[in-house]
């Protein structure tokens, strides 16, 4: 982890879509460089590999672990070692490249932070699972990377960001206890100026995005002029704007 961390700069710049997959509770990491080719398709994936391994073996003993904890460590190693530790090309259309197998039902967060605070962000939370042995994570924690905007409410909006994303796997629907790992990734998150995706889970009110975003006032003052009787908004919005 600390060697990517270490070289990121280096990372970005050899590649135009550059990001990695950490694996709580371990130094493991898989570098994903994803850049415009005029290489014919090709591609390394297989229904063994990919779901008989990746899916189903991974949700059977994800609903293990959920009556033992403390396996959840060795299964993110075990996967690395199964399909992650070795190079893999891929080559096809870039819808197929950048869509990402979400595998089965999951919790998920996904906040941006300045991309000056990456290794710091990062290593903090690495450091809160180790120091808290009940405290578990599945794989991967997905790092990437994105320019900054002029968007309002964008969460890169005016600086350049990375995207730091968690994730809870629901084995065959099976809820997973995982509010102390997402309130302790929210903290991070907040220390280090974060800003939530707005699709994905969070617990932020208006008073935490006025901190965010210089110009949510802005934003509200024309949402408001645009929908004074409040018609477009539902239960989420109502926390988000007032």
């Amino acid at each position: 982890l600390l060697q990517v961390l270490d070289h990121l700069e280096d990372h970005l710049k050899r590649s135009q879509y550059f990001r990695f997959l950490w694996f709580p509770h371990s130094e493991n990491v898989s570098v994903i460089y994803q850049d415009p080719t005029n290489k014919p398709p090709s591609s390394s994936a297989s229904w063994l590999w990919d779901y008989a391994v990746g899916y189903y073996l991974l949700e059977f003993l994800l609903w293990i672990s959920t009556f033992v904890p403390s396996l959840v460590c060795w299964i993110n190693r075990f996967f690395f070692w199964l399909l992650f530790s070795s190079r893999v090309e891929n080559i096809a259309i870039s819808y197929k490249i950048f869509n990402y197998e979400c595998r089965f039902k999951q919790h998920v967060q996904d906040w941006a932070i300045p991309i000056e605070k990456t290794k710091e962000a990062l290593l903090e939370l690495k450091a809160a699972l180790e120091n808290n042995p009940k405290m578990v994570a599945h794989y991967p924690v997905e790092v990437r990377f994105a320019r900054g905007d002029e968007i309002w409410l964008s969460p890169c909006f005016q600086r350049d960001s990375c995207y730091m994303n968690i994730i809870m796997y629901r084995p065959y629907g099976k809820n997973v206890p995982h509010l102390n790992y997402w309130l302790t990734y929210e903290g991070i998150m907040k220390k280090h100026g974060g800003r939530p995706h707005w699709a994905k889970a969070h617990s932020c009110t208006r008073k935490d995005f006025e901190k965010m975003y210089p110009a949510f006032p802005k934003f509200c003052s024309v949402r408001e002029k645009l929908d004074p009787t409040g018609i477009f908004l539902n239960a989420y919005l109502e926390k988000v704007f007032y």
